[in-house]
């Protein structure tokens, strides 16, 4: 006959060993499979958000019934923007400036756009090399000074001094003659220089000549560039044994 249980003999944990040994139960499968599903569309998502497609379809609706601003009042293309509380100069403003900075200190004047600029080239010379004996590509190498001198006198000095540089291999030269403001017509010293350079003999000596640079004497002298030796009739009939 059992004896009969007591509290003392309860035992809870008797079939545990049995339960630890058994496959755990499956998870269901349902939130796993979402987010697999999931997975796809947020990239899709991602990749939607950053099409520059998109991007420009959403600007392009961000900026609807907008409108450019007007060119007047425009500031691109113009360097820094403008100090705060400066208000814009008036065309007659800035051009009282430019004229000012003009006479103080010759800023923004070019003798190539005056009417008083000369300039020409010898037998068979591209027209460029007057321009770059103008911009100063050429170091002069000896000037003469005619102020003062009469017409016959001046043509005197200029000949000795054309003709002491081919002596002497000076090909880039000088001759400062004024602007002839004084005169009553046209300035008869730098008329006749071009006359010389233009006509006389020593044409078939010219390369080039041009009005000087600001710092050389501007339209008050001639920069002259010689050859090592004159053009001769043999040359002009065939161009291309002529040499500088």
């Amino acid at each position: 006959m059992e004896s009969p249980r007591t509290p003392l003999g309860h035992n809870p944990f008797k079939n545990l060993k049995g339960r630890i040994k058994e496959k755990p139960q499956e998870k269901p499968q349902g939130k796993s499979e979402d987010k697999k599903q999931q997975a796809p569309r947020e990239r899709v998502m991602q990749s939607a958000a950053h099409d520059p497609e998109t991007d420009r379809e959403f600007f392009r609706q961000a900026m609807e019934g907008t409108r450019p601003m007007a060119d007047s009042n425009r500031e691109e293309g113009r360097g820094k923007a403008r100090p705060a509380g400066v208000p814009p100069k008036s065309p007659g403003q800035e051009a009282l400036e430019g004229m000012k900075a003009l006479i103080s200190s010759g800023l923004g004047f070019v003798v190539a756009d005056t009417p008083e600029y000369i300039e020409g080239t010898g037998y068979q010379v591209d027209p460029m090399m007057a321009e770059r004996l103008h911009r100063g590509e050429f170091s002069i190498q000896a000037h003469i000074d005619l102020h003062g001198l009469g017409a016959e006198q001046a043509r005197i000095a200029f000949e000795d001094f054309l003709r002491e540089s081919v002596i002497r291999n000076r090909r880039s030269l000088l001759v400062i003659h004024g602007r002839g403001l004084s005169s009553p017509g046209e300035p008869i010293l730098k008329a006749k220089v071009t006359e010389w350079l233009t006509r006389g003999p020593w044409r078939k000596w010219v390369i080039a000549y041009s009005s000087a640079r600001l710092c050389d004497g501007g339209a008050g002298a001639t920069c002259i560039l010689l050859r090592t030796r004159p053009v001769t009739k043999r040359q002009k009939k065939n161009p291309s044994r002529e040499r500088t």
